[in-house]
C-alpha cells in the first residue's frame, strides 16, 4: 500500500518502511509527527482512491529519524559585459522521517 501526501509544498509518494527527507519538521529526533494531508491512497497494480482535494480520515504516521541540513548550493548571477557578478549559498534544513504505518 502506498500514498501520496502533502508536506512542505510538495507531494510525496510513500509506502510503510520509506526514510523520506522533507522540509524541516518542529519535531524531535525520535518523536512521532502524522501527515493529516494526505492525496491518495491506492496499492500496487490495483486499486487507487483520489481525495478532492484530500481524502477525509486518512493518515500517515511516522517518526523524525534525523533533523540536518542539506549539502551547500550556489547561486551564481552574472550579466555579461557589464561586471555584474553576485555568489550567494544556501543551505536548506530538512527532516528525515521513516514512514511507519498509512491508514486510508
Amino acid at each position: 500500500m502506498y500514498a501520496i501526501i502533502k508536506t512542505g509544498g510538495k507531494q510525496l509518494k510513500v509506502k510503510t518502511g520509506d526514510i523520506v527527507e522533507v522540509e524541516k519538521l518542529d519535531v524531535e529526533v525520535g518523536g512521532k509527527v502524522t501527515f493529516s494531508e494526505v492525496l491518495a491512497v491506492g496499492e500496487e497494480g490495483g486499486k487507487l482512491n483520489v481525495g478532492t482535494p484530500m481524502l477525509e480520515g486518512a493518515t500517515v504516521a511516522a517518526e523524525v529519524k534525523d533533523q540536518f541540513r542539506a549539502k551547500k548550493i550556489v547561486v551564481f548571477k552574472m550579466k555579461r559585459r557589464k561586471g555584474y557578478r553576485r555568489t550567494q549559498g544556501h543551505r536548506q534544513s530538512l527532516t528525515r522521517v521513516e514512514i511507519g504505518e498509512i491508514k486510508a
